[in-house]
């Protein structure tokens, strides 16, 4: 067992991001075990002590070393300005693959054109902290209040406008709010407490397991190819195979023949897989992949 100094405090976000980060965890070969009710899951890495926290609370918790790391939206570190270190970027969250947007949005059928019309204005949101300081480096005195929840129904019923967060925008027009302005992108973040990071064995470990974070990233679409080809036909298997890609090309024991094996995205293997078996490659397997470290 390792020792007590030996243990790194890490927090995890409870709630949307709850579920793809465990699924992020387990691909990059981190398996996490939290039951419904529980706030201490349990890990396979004995190193590693993990608790459950509301991705709000996060940047706070870690820059006073409550935990040594966490993962958690960059939006929330901004809306708390907890001084911690970034560690990396890791670019998921509950819907997808790609950034979470902040807006400003108004009804369908509301006078609000641009920022500058909320000059006396009322908003809701839930990151109050953020917008307020929005607002006052555009020079626009408005109201900013705390949302606690369903803040789409609010607008321009209880409130003049709303700054929601939005993946795809879908239940913005559902609701039939229209945006006005993108206040903020944010994408999840792996921080580090300042003074954790200037300890040799937890910068250590927060690194392994960024790398291993990232990896799992990497591989998001990524799919794996193996086949075999007679030697005269590897000029016409490179013409099919991405220009970008450099497969990795060994010797068989047949002789005049040679094992390929390449990653690719998995949107163009449909299409490459019987370009490939015309061209005359064999036994052609195709086989998913958890990790890519470039």
């Amino acid at each position: 067992m390792p020792s007590a100094k030996n243990i790194l405090k890490l927090g995890l976000p409870k709630g949307s991001l709850q579920e793809s980060t465990m699924e992020l965890f387990r691909r990059a070969g981190i398996r996490i075990n939290a039951s419904d009710r529980s706030y201490f899951p349990s890990c396979d890495d004995d190193e590693i002590e993990i608790m459950l926290i509301r991705s709000q609370e996060m940047g706070k918790y870690v820059e006073s070393g409550l935990f040594d790391a966490g993962i958690t939206g960059w939006d929330w570190v901004l809306e708390t300005r907890a001084r911690v270190t970034e560690i990396c970027e890791l670019v998921y969250g509950k819907s997808g693959f790609k950034p979470v947007r902040w807006v400003l949005a108004v009804p369908d059928n509301s006078k609000i054109r641009s920022i500058q019309d909320l000059q006396g204005k009322t908003v809701a949101t839930e990151l109050v902290s953020y917008v307020r300081r929005y607002l006052a480096r555009a020079g626009v005195k408005a109201k900013v209040e705390y949302s606690w929840g369903a803040t789409e129904a609010k607008a321009g019923i209880l409130v003049d406008a709303i700054v929601e967060l939005t993946e795809t925008g879908r239940s913005l027009r559902a609701n039939r709010l229209r945006i006005v302005e993108e206040l903020l992108a944010s994408t999840t973040r792996f921080i580090a407490n300042r003074e954790a990071w200037k300890d040799p064995w937890k910068r250590e470990k927060m690194e392994s397991i960024a790398i291993l974070l990232q990896g799992a990233l990497a591989a998001e679409g990524m799919v794996g190819l193996k086949m075999n080809l007679k030697e005269s036909d590897l000029p016409r298997i490179m013409d099919i195979l991405p220009s970008l890609k450099r497969p990795t090309v060994s010797p068989l024991t047949l002789p005049g023949w040679m094992a390929l094996e390449v990653v690719v995205q998995e949107s163009v293997v449909k299409r490459m897989i019987p370009d490939l078996k015309r061209a005359g490659a064999e036994g052609i397997i195709k086989y998913p992949l958890n990790m890519l470290i470039n």
